[in-house]
């Protein structure tokens, strides 16, 4: 073989790898995206709250059953109905839609701190989807005041 022919193989290789890793295998699993995931600085080691949206960019309706985190041995998915927490065993994430993770709002509640994260530091998670598998997401540990905001432009979108 000549270098050309080892060169696009290879290439061939590397881009078939790249989109079996990526989901875009059409094996029919959901496709999770996670945007604008973070935790306010947390008050103390005893809880906090992690936020982020999650886009489901199939047409396989899914659901969140779990999160882990090396900050706490327990991690517990929150639902807020009638200004009342209360934990649940999973949630839905609607094919081709998203679930909102957001203050005052549905939320993943890390309970019993190792330590406590300061404004700047990232914390990974992994969260658990029943069809989709397991989803590495970095958390921006912000200020204890922050709150996204959605864009309500055209010139949030497009990053």
């Amino acid at each position: 073989m000549n270098t050309r022919t080892i060169r696009t193989l290879a290439a061939a290789l590397s881009l078939t790898a790249a989109l079996a890793i990526s989901g875009c295998s059409g094996d029919g699993k959901p496709e999770m995206t996670v945007s604008g995931a973070f935790m306010p600085q947390p008050v103390n080691d005893k809880m906090a709250g992690g936020f982020m949206v999650i886009k489901n960019g199939s047409g396989t309706a899914d659901k969140l059953t779990g999160a882990t985190s090396s900050l706490s041995d327990d991690l517990q998915i929150h639902e807020t109905k009638d200004q009342k927490m209360q934990q649940v065993q999973s949630m839905d994430v609607p094919a081709n839609g998203e679930l909102k993770l957001e203050r005052g709002g549905n939320h993943i509640m890390f309970m019993g701190l190792k330590s406590t994260p300061k404004v700047g530091d990232k914390v990974t998670v992994e969260l658990r989807f029943e069809k989709a598998g397991s989803v590495k997401v970095e958390l921006d540990v912000k200020e204890r005041t922050y709150n996204a905001q959605a864009p309500t432009t055209a010139a949030g979108h497009g990053h």
